[in-house]
């Protein structure tokens, strides 16, 4: 009991130094990004909001270490892709031509990420707030909320370039791709679904443990 208390304890002081690290690497790349603080504020805004969350219903709520972790790693491919746009990145620009890509492929990777890493917050809220056992329904219900989440920031895209005009061009980045859209919700979907596959067993596990231990 005594071990698996102060495993709690550092734990918590684990989630707590994540949310920091990331509201200061927010707050330092809004200094002078490449892109402006424009994109910036487009493309790392729903970060900070979700950071923000976090942070505020932390005590009443603590969710799972995983889900952390995945929310931190998020995060970062925001910053990063917000910093320079996702169009510009020199990661993505050295994989172009490293690998003769016809586009800077960073985007494709922040689609990615964007259903991968939510997806375990959107099953561990679901988990708790629902009474959907943890199953084939669950796994339908939780993919389907990531897809909704990325078609609507698709939406948003769109409603963005409506309002804001050749400003919004490097929050768009759609480099030229008909289907830039649809590759970007399909994408989406197979983050959501590959990270349900791989790490439902595991968040499982430490949803079990979180419910187990009381809160320190």
């Amino acid at each position: 009991m005594a071990h698996d208390h102060s495993q709690g304890i550092r734990r918590e002081a684990d989630r707590r130094l994540l949310l920091g690290a990331l509201a200061l690497i927010c707050l330092a790349t809004l200094w002078a990004p490449p892109a402006g603080r424009t994109s910036w504020a487009l493309e790392v805004g729903p970060g900070l909001i979700e950071v923000a969350i976090l942070i505020g219903t932390y005590r009443r709520r603590p969710l799972s270490h995983l889900v952390y972790v995945t929310v931190f790693v998020h995060v970062l491919i925001l910053i990063y892709g917000g910093y320079y746009t996702y169009a510009l990145t020199p990661l993505g620009n050295w994989a172009k031509e490293a690998w003769g890509l016809a586009r800077n492929h960073y985007d494709r990777v922040g689609h990615v990420a964007l259903g991968a890493f939510p997806v375990l917050l959107a099953r561990e809220i679901l988990i708790y707030t629902s009474l959907l056992r943890r199953g084939r329904w669950l796994f339908f219900l939780v993919t389907a909320t990531c897809l909704a989440i990325s078609a609507l920031y698709e939406l948003i895209e769109w409603w963005t370039a409506l309002l804001v005009g050749e400003a919004a061009d490097a929050f768009l980045g759609t480099q030229g791709d008909q289907w830039d859209t649809q590759w970007d919700m399909f994408l989406a979907l197979v983050g959501a679904t590959a990270a349900l596959v791989l790490l439902a067993r595991v968040h499982d596990r430490q949803i079990t443990r979180l419910e187990e231990r009381p809160h320190v």
